[in-house]
């Protein structure tokens, strides 16, 4: 699968901008500000119907204007596909693949594979959990369409479950028939998504540990864990038990959303214990493991976006990275760096086709 043609109207700071691309490797080089990130963000909402960096679609038009439109001309599996992801003020976004719109924004999601490895990545180490399991769903979504909309049906019962709770405080009445409907909901999908999750552990592992290995030239040992409240006992057991508790707080405190992983390096966290340089290959060995479960998963090589690559990373680790990609048929590649000199001696190593844009 590759990405030929990308037109972008006032998404962003870009006001009007075509680009046709190499069917292999495409550099962004320019200083700070340009745009470079945009022009990935946009190739990345073509492929998720959403920013990477600002999920807020409002904030992604243009100043002073009212709408924004990306479009992208893709060959797939010898077939021509167009993805036009479009916003107006105060509108609902559209997706439309060939001049059809989804319904659901979820039914595309998987269509374009795709993974970006970004700094903003650091999120997953330093922010909380809801990160890391937005991280965990994205990869197993991508592969499997059905999860997601699972997912999404645990999320609405939750809110559903929540609500009830605060109506239970306000009104100092409760209903156990009405909370038992949704214990049996939330049970059913509960349980679903987190056998999901550990299956997709039990795989991911040992890719992630063969990754971290080829791309860090240290020897500390890096685990990746999962956690969940229901790995000890069933998921209505848990919210039967603990109702005075939810009561209490008005919320829901057990569940598949209070999942995490855990990121370690020499038996501790990652986030306290590890360098920069550490925290970087660990991130990088995530994306890159990610890659190669949606590669096996949907039979096709996703698109790889490499945003500031160099950032915290030497040259030589840098073009060790670009090799892996190559030696092992990564597909189309798009890469952001501030020195262009710099992009194209390490490219030029590889030995592939590329295009450098100057923005």
């Amino acid at each position: 699968m590759t990405l030929d043609r990308l037109s972008l109207l006032n998404y962003k700071n870009v006001e009007s901008k075509n680009f046709d691309f190499d069917p292999k490797i495409n550099c962004f080089v320019g200083y700070n500000g340009v745009g470079k990130t945009n022009v990935l963000d946009a190739i990345y909402h073509l492929s998720f119907g959403k920013s990477y960096f600002n999920p807020i679609t409002g904030q992604n038009i243009k100043h002073g204007e009212d709408f924004f439109v990306i479009e992208g001309q893709y060959d797939k599996d010898d077939r021509k596909e167009k993805i036009i992801v479009s916003a107006k003020r105060g509108q609902k976004k559209i997706i439309k693949r060939n001049a059809k719109v989804y319904e659901k924004f979820s039914d595309h999601i998987g269509f374009l594979p795709l993974v970006i490895i970004s700094p903003s990545d650091r999120d997953l180490i330093t922010e909380g959990s809801d990160t890391r399991r937005k991280f965990m769903d994205g990869v197993i979504s991508q592969g499997d369409n059905n999860y997601l909309k699972i997912l999404i049906s645990y999320n609405k019962v939750l809110a559903q479950r929540n609500s009830l709770l605060k109506y239970f405080a306000v009104n100092n009445i409760f209903d156990q028939d009405t909370l038992d409907i949704y214990n049996e909901q939330l049970h059913t999908f509960g349980t679903e998504i987190f056998e999901k999750r550990s299956a997709f552990l039990t795989t991911f592992m040992p890719i992630f540990l063969e990754r971290y290995a080829s791309i860090s030239s240290s020897l500390e040992t890096v685990k990746l864990k999962y956690s969940s409240q229901l790995t000890e006992k069933g998921l209505l057991s848990l919210l039967q038990e603990n109702i005075t508790k939810d009561k209490m707080t008005q919320y829901t405190n057990f569940g598949i959303h209070k999942d995490d992983l855990t990121f370690e390096i020499d038996d501790h966290p990652i986030k306290k214990f590890g360098s920069q340089g550490q925290q970087k290959s660990y991130l990088i060995a995530l994306k890159l493991a990610q890659f190669d479960f949606i590669k096996t998963q949907n039979k096709v090589n996703p698109i790889l976006l490499l945003d500031d690559i160099f950032d915290k990373l030497d040259e030589n680790r840098v073009e060790h990275i670009i090799k892996l990609v190559h030696d092992e048929n990564f597909g189309q590649l798009f890469i952001s760096d501030t020195h262009a000199e710099r992009t194209e001696n390490v490219i030029k190593k590889v030995g592939q086709s590329y295009k450098m844009f100057q923005l």
